[in-house]
């Protein structure tokens, strides 16, 4: 018989384990349902602090099915935050799984997947990517409105068909536009990683509709939509991709864009939530 916690037994079901994953932080934040969640990639640390209450901090490796943080800049704290806005609770997720890192699809969407079962509606995807639009320097953040999905691989399991084609909200878009009117709309491509893309790989983006480069996100959306979710997709430039500029990319380079954009777009991102 399996763990029903144990993601990486083919027999388990992985709604079982986020289901228990979801019991748990129910008990440990003393919150029943979570109405909204979060998944705070890198720069987009700071919106937690903003938008209300934090009612409760729990390591990400406490909660049934989760994996400590795996790369420099993310959190490894789930919290719940009461928005002062509305009274209604957000999950924050400080840190996501990437599939890069070997540990199957499966723990790559198991927060999206939690989040629904802890009750939420709304899902907030962000991420720090590459630009292809030389016009969005370092430090644009820019709102998804379809992607591209070059993992070679689906988070959904056997013949489970869902259609994407309105996956991220026209609505949420809105409600952002509202806050900010000049934000950017593109379509992200996810690569797997974890190298960055070369500048050839960069241009085929471009050529195939892209216009943000990035290792995560797409999975996760998808997901998101099988589990009845609305999807509001940002990212946040964080360098032009491979051959757009002559400065090598680098980490250091993503964290440094993301620490200095980090109060204006945790401020925004705050602001779209507490309309939501």
């Amino acid at each position: 018989m399996s763990d029903v916690t144990d993601l990486d037994d083919p027999t388990t079901d992985p709604f079982d384990v986020a289901r228990t994953a979801a019991a748990y932080l129910a008990e440990a934040t003393g919150v029943p349902r979570h109405d909204v969640a979060l998944v705070l990639g890198s720069g987009w640390g700071g919106a937690a602090d903003l938008l209300g209450e934090t009612v409760a901090e729990i390591p990400s490796t406490d909660v049934p099915g989760f994996s400590a943080a795996a790369v420099v800049g993310h959190s490894g704290i789930i919290r719940s935050v009461r928005i002062e806005a509305t009274g209604k609770h957000a999950l924050v997720l400080g840190s996501r799984t990437h599939l890069y890192e070997g540990r199957g699809v499966r723990r790559v969407v198991h927060g999206v997947r939690t989040a629904a079962a802890a009750g939420a509606t709304t899902l907030v995807l962000t991420n720090g990517c590459g630009g292809l639009n030389p016009q969005w320097g370092p430090g644009t953040p820019v709102l998804i409105r379809d992607h591209i999905n070059l993992t070679a691989t689906s988070p959904l399991e056997g013949a489970t068909f869902v259609d994407l084609t309105d996956l991220y909200s026209a609505r949420l878009r809105a409600i952002a536009h509202e806050v900010d009117p000049t934000l950017g709309e593109g379509v992200y491509v996810q690569f797997p990683g974890p190298h960055y893309e070369t500048p050839a790989e960069v241009r085929m983006a471009g050529v195939l509709g892209g216009d943000l480069v990035g290792m995560s996100t797409t999975l996760e959306a998808i997901a998101a939509r099988h589990a009845g979710l609305e999807v509001l997709g940002v990212s946040l430039v964080t360098n032009f991709g491979a051959g757009i500029s002559e400065t090598p990319l680098a980490h250091a380079e993503v964290l440094e864009a993301g620490q200095a954009a980090g109060p204006r777009i945790s401020a925004l991102l705050a602001e779209v939530v507490k309309r939501v």
